[in-house]
């Protein structure tokens, strides 16, 4: 019986609404957690997650059966809520629209998932702004600057 076989890495990213930082240090691990169960959940693999107080890095092994845009909703409001729910902050969190989905090879997933790991190192030398357009700009992406994250400088 034939099968589908793939093999497909996307690096997410995504940032809290308006840039600010509010997903704390003391957080972050029960963040981490409750995103994992999403993936495992929608039957996907995390390979690596890292979140900044305003930013946060995925690494997944996606399979062909969910779109990217559908994994991504389902983290973001899924995670809002928990967030929410859990009263981390006053007010109401959300994440900001859009998204970053960046697609690796199977060699490249190592280097991937240290640098999603160094992300508090990273970023004592640049911004998460300098960080996504080199993104965009290493993946040869064309794109509108009025469409981009609202960045906080």
């Amino acid at each position: 019986m034939p099968n589908t076989y793939s093999q497909i890495y996307i690096q997410i990213v995504f940032t809290v609404k308006g840039r600010q930082n509010l997903v704390a240090k003391e957080h972050r691990e029960e963040l981490h957690k409750f995103i994992t169960g999403i993936v495992k959940k929608r039957e996907q693999k995390l390979l690596s997650i890292f979140a900044m107080p305003d930013h946060i890095h995925l690494l997944v092994g996606i399979s062909p059966n969910i779109s990217i845009s559908d994994l991504v909703r389902d983290i973001k409001s899924g995670s809002s809520k928990f967030i929410n729910d859990s009263q981390w902050i006053k007010g109401k969190f959300n994440w900001q629209e859009g998204y970053g989905a960046f697609s690796y090879s199977r060699s490249q997933i190592n280097g991937v998932i240290k640098y999603i790991s160094n992300q508090e190192e990273h970023h004592k030398k640049g911004t998460f702004k300098n960080e996504y357009l080199d993104f965009l700009k290493k993946f040869e992406i064309e794109y509108d600057a009025k469409y981009l994250f609202d960045w906080v400088d």
